[in-house]
This record gives structure tokens, C-alpha cells and sequence, in this order.
């Protein structure tokens, strides 16, 4: 059974904080409620993604710097 983790405004996506840094996960990844996996970026506000289910990381169905809309599902949990 999988999970879906689902952009709740439009913007931007992001994967990690900086373009410097690492992502804040992978595919594999396990993953605790609450645990910080993206970002959404609107009007050069920041909106924290956290998995709202525990699992493991399955795919990214959105791509770093991505546009999304609201409802878009960014990432699966298996």
C-alpha cells in the first residue's frame, strides 16, 4: 500500500534548502511523520513539505524547481 505526500498550495518545488546543499531525502529513504522532505516556494515564501505518514520513500513524482499546484502529488511513500 502506498502513500502519497500532496502539495497543499502552488509554487515552486524544491528538493532541498539551498541549491548548495544535499536534498533532505532520496528514494529509499525512510521517513517519520513529521520528518522535513521539500519544499514549496510562492512569492519567495517557503513553505516546509513534511511527510504526513511514516514509510519509505518510493519516488519523486515532481522534479526539484518544478512549478506544482495545489493537490499535486510530490512524492509516493511505500
Amino acid at each position: 500500500m502506498s502513500h502519497e505526500i500532496k502539495s497543499p498550495i502552488p509554487g515552486t518545488f524544491y528538493r532541498k534548502p539551498s541549491p548548495d546543499d544535499p536534498p533532505y531525502k532520496e528514494v529509499g529513504d525512510k521517513v517519520a511523520k513529521g520528518d522535513m522532505v521539500g519544499l514549496v516556494e510562492v512569492m519567495k515564501t517557503f513553505h516546509e513539505i513534511k511527510a504526513d505518514a511514516d514509510g519509505t520513500i518510493a519516488s519523486f513524482e515532481t522534479e526539484n524547481e518544478e512549478p506544482v499546484i495545489a493537490g499535486q502529488t510530490l512524492i509516493v511513500l511505500a
